[in-house]
Parts: C-alpha cells; structure tokens; sequence
C-alpha cells in the first residue's frame, strides 16, 4: 500500500529528524505507535522498518522512549503468579 501525506513546510523540522528520509520518518512513526499500542509485535516491527536484530529494534524504542515491559505487564504478571499459586500469599509480620 502506498499513503501520500502533506506536511506543512513549518512543521517538517519538527516532525523529521536531520538527514532521515520522510517516507522512513512516517513508517517508523506508524509502526513504533502499532506497538506501543500492542497492535503489532517487536517482530512484526522489525519486519516492516527492515531491521535485521532485535538489539537494534531495542535501541529504537530506547530511542523513542518506549518501554517494552510496563506496569500492567507486572500487575498481569502478578495476577498470573498469585493464580498459579492458589492465591495471594500472607503477609509477613513487620520486624
């Protein structure tokens, strides 16, 4: 699928790094977005922006502020944990 956008020449600095090509700007855009909403994996990321590692991929989304494990990941962990133990576990008397 090809997409054409506009952007206003006021907003292209804003909007595009130095030296990055506009068509990889939008794509990787589109796709870093698809993931942090969990509509795409790391892997489905990795094949759309061609990076050959998920180390690299990691260092794009360092890049970009996107953190791959978050709070609801842990409380679903922890959901997962306290299921699979038969419940939550008793608190420990204070020192």
């Amino acid at each position: 699928m090809e997409i054409i956008i506009s952007i206003p020449d006021e907003f292209v600095a804003q909007l595009i790094r130095a030296g990055q090509a506009p068509s990889r700007a939008a794509l990787e855009a589109l796709g870093l977005e698809a993931y942090r909403e969990r509509r795409m994996t790391g892997y489905q990321v990795r094949t759309l922006l061609d990076i050959p590692s998920r180390f690299e991929l990691d260092a794009l989304l360092k890049e970009h502020k996107i953190e791959k494990y978050k709070f609801e990941d842990f409380e679903h962990d922890l959901a997962t944990i306290e299921e699979s133990d038969g419940g939550p576990k008793a608190e420990r008397p204070a020192s």
